[in-house]
């Protein structure tokens, strides 16, 4: 009997999933193997929304393979240990795993391959993005660093096809853990969405039968919430960009073709982060920023406390679901690098310690492209809370759903509360503005021009 290993990853799904279509179709037996990863938790990265999220597609993709007469293996602890033991353990000849751009996804990989038999461990690209993040790339440099050049490419470039489902998958004896349940996560946000490849499918039929053709028009409006909320399922591999990719291809329209281009942002960025790891942290293209530190203004900020309604609903949002519209996440990043003048990098820890869908190619990528110290041909851009709210929410619906002191205020002044009488809007509760946008804009202009930008 021969045995192959299928390690999950970010690739917590049955349908197309390229390491486990090979590592059933070459072995008699196969172990879909989960490790609880010692190193996430170290790093941090082990947020309670994205754990419990976690714990759903887990025990999804266990049902999904119990099944099909197999089951999901669970061990914790070190990656590299825990693959080897269950190796020595089942005489596995292959260890199969997608591909990871992020500097942490690289090392274990170099630690898996340096700790296998040669040839034993198999990496497969493009299961957690459409296009790897090498696949495409300009004449004299390792990456797209700016957009437009790189969507032309990549929509020239073919996705793969996608592979089925197993039919059946046998697992060899061997020792698991039981699986950590949804329950035993503390801290979560109360309006969390559940995880899981099931859902995550749910959504999606839900969505291209009545959200896709609409999407063109309608995904900057933030009251109509008519994005698609698949960001979570993808970022955990319950749902393939790959497949996403060609069922909206599959239904031409302007809706679908805006669809895949925010799928081609999603790669553009993980192609930016596998070349330059270091813009995890630092600045992709430094500005000579003086960032201003001031801990009551980003301490308002977060907790949606601003006197600006629409960057408040947005944070709201965010701490009532652990997710945020996307227009709303460029709103509130704006507001805090170029009003504020804080660090991107104060805004992102943030949005990590919440975000279901948080990883770090999209999301600090995204900060520095809000703070123009990221991939913005424009870098000096500031998005004005009040002009944009009176275009995004005109009649403040999506403001009243996450501010409820705001509920009773005409629309004439839902995005300016402070122009209400001064009795009225004392009684709202809500606070004044924290600082003027004229003032939040000088001192962003003063900061990057002494701070010699380049």
């Amino acid at each position: 009997m021969t045995v192959s290993v299928a390690l999950f990853t970010a690739d917590l799904r049955l349908h197309d999933n390229p390491a486990l279509h090979a590592a059933v179709r070459e072995a008699d037996e196969v172990v879909p193997l989960f490790v609880y990863d010692d190193g996430v938790r170290a790093a941090g990265f082990d947020a309670p929304n994205r754990r419990a999220f976690l714990a759903d597609c887990l025990a999804d993709l266990d049902t999904g393979l119990r099944e099909r007469g197999g089951r999901l293996v669970v061990r914790s602890g070190d990656v590299v240990e825990q693959v080897r033991a269950v190796v020595a353990e089942t005489g596995a000849r292959r260890v199969h795993l997608a591909g990871g751009p992020s500097r942490y996804a690289v090392r274990r990989e170099t630690a898996l391959r340096d700790a296998l038999p040669g040839g034993a461990l198999v990496v497969h690209d493009a299961v957690v993005t459409a296009l790897a993040p090498g696949e495409v790339t300009p004449a004299g440099s390792d990456h797209y660093a700016v957009f437009t050049p790189y969507l032309r490419r990549w929509t020239q470039e073919g996705v793969r096809d996608v592979v089925p489902p197993p039919r059946r998958v046998r697992v060899p004896e061997t020792a698991s853990e039981p699986l950590r349940p949804r329950t035993d996560v503390e801290g979560t946000s109360p309006g969390l969405a559940r995880g899981g490849e099931r859902a995550g499918r749910e959504r999606l039929r839900s969505w291209l039968a009545s959200g896709l053709d609409g999407y063109a028009d309608g995904h900057d409006d933030l009251a109509a919430d008519t994005t698609s909320r698949l960001s979570p399922f993808l970022h955990f591999g319950a749902l393939s960009a790959a497949e996403l990719v060609h069922l909206a291809r599959s239904r031409p329209s302007p809706g679908a073709e805006a669809f895949v281009r925010q799928l081609a942002w999603r790669d553009f960025h993980y192609q930016v982060l596998a070349a330059r790891p270091e813009t995890s942290y630092r600045d992709y293209r430094a500005r000579g920023d003086r960032w201003r530190d001031d801990a009551r203004e980003i301490e308002a900020w977060r907790a949606g406390r601003t006197g600006y309604p629409l960057v408040d609903a947005a944070m709201r949002q965010l701490a009532h679901e652990g997710w945020m519209h996307n227009r709303g996440r460029l709103l509130a990043a704006s507001f805090l690098t170029k009003t504020l003048y804080a660090d991107w990098r104060v805004g992102a820890r943030h949005f990590l310690g919440l975000l279901v869908d948080g990883d770090i190619a999209n999301n600090q990528m995204n900060w520095q492209w809000a703070a123009g110290t990221g991939t913005d041909t424009r870098p000096n851009r500031v998005l004005n809370p009040v002009t944009q709210g009176k275009r995004l929410d005109p009649r403040g619906t999506y403001v009243r759903r996450w501010i409820p002191e705001l509920a009773d205020v005409p629309d004439r002044h839902i995005h300016e509360p402070w122009k209400l009488p001064p009795r009225e809007a004392r009684a709202t509760g809500y606070p004044g503005p924290l600082v003027e946008l004229e003032e939040g804009r000088d001192r962003f202009e003063r900061g990057r021009r002494h701070g010699g930008t380049r």
